[in-house]
């Protein structure tokens, strides 16, 4: 795959891509380029849709720019691994600092689930959905991550796919080796894999209960330090990325 060109500007749209096709901008992509970039008619941007790719574009309008015309595909559409990253909501800056390295880190879906001890009891889905489109155009990102609506921790885990492997970062977890851990389980997780957070407080002994009875779940210890629950994202994400998704070497 060619390598990714971090030196133009990217833009997110929700429209079908095609050569020669032109697109119009909304306001805020309009003052975005004209304004904050301070880029003039015939200035070259890339853009991508999550499903067609990423184009190179020129910028075109009178002005202020108004419109992209598509000139030529600069990669084709990737897939992400199957991985839905699974978490207790945080408060404001720290839930964006989340969001943005689940992304970074190749997650495929976030599902908010509200426990005992989660600490914000309200999440602003739409805020979330912005931060996954920053992230993808800044890290050369081609496909846009699902943002599910918060559910409680009981009816997430009544309704989700019990054939996906649950990962559940547990600190008390029986063995303490994270990678020897994930070791045996790449049969398990070829339905895909949901790597569950809890809060900051720990899972309520009930909580923790239920997660233990769920099938075709695997504990995953996070090393000899208590984290944070965004630097926990980052580390969980990190080790099943290396054994189980798109960073392992294939055979």
């Amino acid at each position: 795959m060619p390598s990714a060109d971090f030196r133009s500007p990217r833009l997110f749209v929700d429209a079908p891509l095609s050569a020669d096709a032109t697109l119009a901008l909304d306001r805020n992509q309009s003052n975005y380029l004209g304004n904050v970039l301070r880029l003039e008619a015939g200035a070259s941007v890339l853009v991508f849709n999550g499903r067609d790719g990423e184009w190179q574009a020129a910028i075109a309008g009178g002005k202020r720019p108004d419109r992209l015309v598509l000139l030529a595909r600069t990669r084709p559409q990737d897939a992400l691994p199957d991985v839905t990253y699974v978490f207790a909501p945080l408060k404001h800056a720290r839930l964006d600092y989340m969001v943005q390295k689940a992304i970074e880190m190749g997650a495929a879906a976030l599902q908010p689930v509200m426990t005992r001890y989660t600490q914000a009891s309200r999440v602003n889905t739409e805020r979330m959905r912005a931060n996954v489109v920053e992230a993808a155009e800044q890290c050369g990102i081609l496909s846009v991550a699902g943002v599910h609506e918060p559910l409680a921790l009981v009816k997430y885990l009544d309704t989700r796919d019990s054939a996906r492997l649950l990962i559940f970062c547990d600190e008390a977890a029986d063995v303490a080796d994270p990678m020897l851990a994930l070791a045996g389980a790449r049969d398990a997780a070829a339905a895909g894999m949901d790597v569950l957070i809890g809060p900051e407080g720990g899972f309520a002994e009930e909580e923790r209960a239920l997660l233990l009875r769920q099938p075709s779940i695997l504990r995953l210890a996070l090393g000899p330090r208590i984290m944070r629950a965004d630097t926990a994202a980052v580390a969980a994400l990190a080790l099943v990325q290396a054994a189980l998704g798109d960073w392992a070497t294939r055979a």
